[in-house]
């Protein structure tokens, strides 16, 4: 398992003098299930992008392991993106093989089982529906076995009941392989389902403006009423949160009156 450091000072988009982040410091210990949430355009995929070394970590750095970014290559990442990202002309093995080359049909049928697609790895993207393309890409972050997980709004364009599947699916892959995971989320609902610590970001440039361990016992089903009993009480004490404005109720804080 591998822990994570960052700390940011600043981050613009290229050829741009907007920043989009910063400055932004946080850790997550190993094993640890993050969820980042906040508005639109705070830059999150952007974080994500330059924690799997995909864009330049401008000012402030990274590490993995108390080692800089550029020494990550022990740490195994697996990505899974908003959208799955499927080569149409290659089968569901030869999709998975794109990340790891050497895996056998025994490694690529026992992880296609895990994800309820057992014997269909001869197929192609077009013969599968949304969610089992879905399945295919969880698939595919799991097969290295990665030592970190990053996840883009993985779910966001599925109906609900099988966003739901694939919720559970996530948790009860993560509970055996347990890797480090930083998942990016617009949906408070589905980060209180899923994640250890919530870190709320400000409106951009994204900094961390609440830092908040979800301390209910799991499993967590999405229909439980203790998540949504949760959601309220935090939103009482943080009106503005989900706008990116730290607005908090002092007194409901305090316990009475300030």
């Amino acid at each position: 398992m591998v822990s994570l450091d960052i700390s940011l000072q600043s981050k613009f988009y290229p050829n741009s003098p907007k920043k989009v982040l910063g400055p932004l410091s946080f850790s997550v210990s190993p094993g640890e299930f993050v969820a980042l949430l906040g508005p639109s355009g705070t830059g999150k995929t952007t974080l994500l992008n330059m924690i799997a070394g995909l864009e330049a970590c401008a000012t402030g750095e990274i590490k993995f392991n108390g080692k800089p970014l550029v020494a990550k290559r022990a740490c195994k990442i697996g990505y899974i993106f908003q959208q799955p990202r499927l080569m149409p002309w290659l089968s569901v093995a030869e999709n998975l093989r794109l990340v790891k080359p050497d895996a056998t049909e025994s490694d690529i049928e026992a992880i296609l089982t895990k994800v309820g697609l057992g014997g269909k790895s001869t197929l192609y993207p077009a013969h599968l529906s949304g969610g089992m393309q879905r399945r295919v890409s969880i698939a595919r972050a799991f097969l290295t076995q990665p030592d970190l997980l990053l996840l883009d709004e993985p779910f966001v364009s599925l109906d609900a009941p099988n966003a739901d599947k694939q919720r559970a699916l996530l948790s009860e892959l993560c509970v055996q392989h347990k890797p480090t995971v930083i998942f990016v989320t617009h949906d408070l609902n589905e980060a209180i389902q899923l994640a250890d610590r919530i870190l709320f970001l400000s409106q951009a440039p994204g900094k961390v403006i609440l830092d908040k361990t979800v301390d209910i016992p799991r499993p967590r089903r999405s229909d439980d009423n203790r998540l949504q009993r949760w959601k309220d009480d935090l939103l009482r004490q943080y009106s503005g949160l989900l706008e990116g404005v730290l607005m908090p109720d002092l007194k409901l804080i305090s316990g009475g009156d300030v």
